[in-house]
């Protein structure tokens, strides 16, 4: 009965990390829908057809890209103590002690046929069939979603992520920097939390400046400023709602529909954060 519930209709799951705070919360225990968007048969295997598609804004859970499977028998163990503990218990550890990350839940933020950019920690979408780009907060707020959208990283602090990229560049190029640049760049050792995917923009922008025949830096300067990223049909992009602590689709890519497991519900434990997830 634990199986047939856990791989059909409702899967326990309690969330590792920080990355949709403020929706989620480590350590906060919740119900996903695994019927809405159809269940696999067996895990890993096709799944039962479903009226239903993961849409924008959709809370998701899907499979790590980075999760290895320690085989069948042990899956299926932990499975069951897993949903018969309500996820209070999990067998499933690294060689630390801490439970491995089997599943992500984020927010669908894009479907097929959208781009995206990121500048200075602000997403802009430009949706299928539109030529102008549109501030995701916008959008969010137009729509009546509310969820917050949380920055760890002040504005302020993106000029100093900018120079230390650029001064990365200049450097892996063989060229001479500026005092200036090494001295704003320098103010990074104050920060407590980064932006990563700025710092590398900055360096790959100066790479490729740098370096104009190379090929490498001038598609990666295309996608991710000129065209922006591209959604293939059938997938949507997963992000984190901390923006600035979240490994999600601008690692990995986006999802596939398919391997979209189920929505999330709602919060059952701690008691005082008990509420549907929005």
């Amino acid at each position: 009965m634990v199986l047939l519930i856990n791989q059909y209709l409702v899967q326990a799951y309690r969330i590792p990390t920080g990355s949709m705070i403020d929706t989620l919360n480590i350590g906060d225990h919740v119900f996903v829908n695994k019927l809405v968007y159809g269940p696999e048969l067996l895990p890993g295997l096709a799944k039962l057809p479903s009226p239903f598609q993961p849409k924008r804004n959709d809370i998701i859970i899907f499979e790590s890209p980075a999760y290895i499977s320690r085989g069948t028998v042990f899956d299926i163990a932990q499975r069951v103590i897993y949903m018969l503990t309500l996820s209070f218990v999990d067998i499933d550890r690294d060689e630390k002690g801490e439970p491995r990350v089997h599943f992500l839940i984020k927010r669908a933020v894009g479907q097929g046929g959208d781009r995206f950019k990121i500048e200075n920690g602000n997403m802009k979408i430009m949706f299928a069939g539109e030529d102008r780009w549109v501030d995701e907060r916008e959008y969010n707020t137009a729509r009546g979603w509310n969820h917050n959208i949380t920055r760890l990283v002040p504005q302020e602090n993106y000029a100093v992520l900018e120079a230390a990229g650029k001064t990365r560049g200049w450097s892996e190029s063989m060229m001479s920097v500026s005092q200036e640049l090494i001295g704003k760049s320098a103010e990074i050792e104050r920060m407590v939390y980064g932006d990563i995917f700025t710092f590398h923009n900055a360096r790959f922008e100066t790479l490729r400046k740098a370096a104009v025949h190379n090929k490498r830096h001038a598609t990666r300067h295309v996608r991710e400023h000129a065209l922006g990223w591209y959604i293939p049909e059938g997938r949507v992009f997963p992000m984190g709602d901390n923006r600035d602590s979240s490994n999600d689709g601008r690692n990995f890519g986006p999802v596939r529909k398919s391997k979209v497991l189920g929505s999330g519900m709602f919060i059952y434990w701690p008691i005082w954060r008990m509420n549907s997830i929005n």
